[in-house]
């Protein structure tokens, strides 16, 4: 394995600044709530204070989104909404190194990550739905599709950037207007997109951005001039949003957990296989909603895939989110972090095969070293309950049809993975997977123009593409 020297990206490219302040109304304002105090996961220091909501603050904001539907948004032709929109995904791509280290500071999650998935990957959102705006008409969704009005929307803290592309960039290309809340834990990239939106010359009130806990979040959700809510976040919270809405007749979208199964049948290029299972578990320290978090090995090749697992995930790099070098992060938050333990803890307990990576710790930060199980049944608590770590579970299977069953016996269906030469297989299996998505010979594969999103407890609704724009669309 190769000694890298460490090379760290400069943490003052992020502009940090000592004090963050939510946006409504076109303007950077003090909140009413008690100010929350956001901490570097790599190090355990306070990056900076920011404003939260009261819920004076979340009435103010929607009604402002309320007024710049009405008077301006919705009534703006989409060849201007598009002008706006392609002037944000612009804007992004100039700061996207800013926001990048900025991303990497307040999540935790390696720079090469936030550098060339999460920053590119939101400016193409942008992008992608900024060319929809004037062509709504021809979506499939009816010749005339009128938006929603105001929608109410809550991120999680693992794609924080990300997550609100996916959710602003549809929501404004069909002429709706955006109350924002993202998670408490990494609030700086929304509020620095507010800026880029500022900057941008987006009609004030058209996105509003409220810093706080699940308090805000709730506020928006159930604040009676909404007209439709997305959420991204756990299930259990879905579930509570679900039954709050439930005859109001507000529109409703969920993207919740998930506990993926990636299968390697027996003729699949191993090699190839290893960096898919590698970047379906570990991408992001594990915190993807759609991780491969339980594989699914035919039995003949599993100790052969085990050795060249083990000996792959040996060679990953923890460490310094801010190193170039580094492939896994830090772990959001110490309440996240003591989860993980107490999971892997669970595994231990119930007589799974433990593998940890020898790899170093730093001595601060919220860190956990890349860990494997096997001798894993479908009955242990790492196989059934979303772990949202590094943290993989290994079970074996004889024919195809027991790993279907084994693949669907879980509550979720958000995502799957299915590895073989075989096309044939792979179109088989894919059409008895219950998954939103189901990728071959490869995973964690996002593109703005494919429809994203989840059956059974993993949500309904789909984000992305043009089935997403039906989401925001009165159809």
């Amino acid at each position: 394995m190769w000694e890298y020297a460490p090379a760290p990206e400069s943490r003052d490219i992020a502009n940090l600044k000592p004090n963050y302040r939510m946006f409504i109304d076109g303007q950077f304002v003090e909140g009413g709530g008690e100010p929350l105090k956001t901490i570097n996961p790599g190090t355990e220091e306070v990056l900076a204070e920011v404003s939260t909501a009261a819920p004076a603050d979340v009435d103010k904001a929607v009604k402002a989104a309320r007024r710049a539907y009405e008077r301006v948004w919705g009534r703006m032709p989409g060849s201007e909404r598009a002008k706006y929109i392609f002037r944000i995904a612009r804007l992004v791509q100039e700061r996207a190194r800013e926001l990048a280290v900025l991303e990497s500071l307040d999540n935790g999650k390696p720079i090469k990550e936030s550098r060339d998935v999460d920053v590119p990957t939101s400016a193409a959102h942008f992008f992608y739905h900024a060319g929809w705006a004037d062509k709504l008409a021809y979506a499939g969704h009816g010749p005339d599709p009128r938006p929603l009005g105001v929608a109410g929307q809550v991120i999680p803290w693992n794609f924080p950037l990300m997550m609100a592309a996916w959710k602003i960039a549809p929501a404004l290309a069909t002429g709706n207007t955006v109350v924002l809340k993202p998670a408490e834990t990494t609030p700086l990239t929304a509020l620095v997109l507010a800026e880029i939106i500022q900057q941008a010359d987006l009609p004030p009130g058209v996105v509003n951005i409220l810093a706080g806990a699940g308090d805000v979040g709730a506020a928006v959700v159930s604040h009676p001039d909404v007209d439709k809510v997305a959420f991204t976040g756990s299930t259990d919270v879905g579930k509570t949003i679900q039954r709050q809405l439930a005859g109001t007749g507000r529109r409703l979208s969920l993207e919740l957990g998930g506990k993926a199964a990636n299968i390697v049948f027996d003729d699949a290029p191993l090699d190839q296989a290893v960096e898919g299972i590698v970047n379906g578990i570990f991408f992001n320290q594990g915190h993807v909603c759609c991780a491969g978090s339980r594989l699914l090995v035919q039995e003949s090749v599993a100790e052969e895939l085990l050795e060249k697992l083990h000996a792959r995930v040996s060679t990953l790099r923890v460490g310094d989110p801010l190193d170039k070098n580094t492939d896994v992060g830090a772990i959001n938050s110490r309440e996240q972090l003591t989860r993980i333990q107490q999971l892997v803890e669970s595994g231990d307990a119930e007589g799974a095969e433990r593998w940890t990576s020898s790899c170093p710790l730093p001595d601060k930060g919220f860190y956990f070293a890349p860990t494997v199980f096997s001798n894993v049944s479908q009955a242990m608590r790492i196989a059934r309950e979303e772990i949202f770590g590094p943290v993989l579970s290994v079970l074996t299977f004889r024919t195809p049809d027991e790993a279907v069953a084994k693949a669907n016996n879980t509550p979720y269906g958000l995502s799957a993975g299915i590895w073989t030469e075989k096309g044939s297989r792979i179109l088989w299996a894919a059409q008895k997977m219950r998954a939103g998505v189901v990728w071959a010979n490869t995973f964690n594969r996002f593109d703005p123009t494919a429809p994203f999103g989840g059956y059974q407890e993993s949500g309904f609704g789909r984000e992305g593409g043009r089935t997403g724009l039906e989401a925001y669309l009165d159809v």
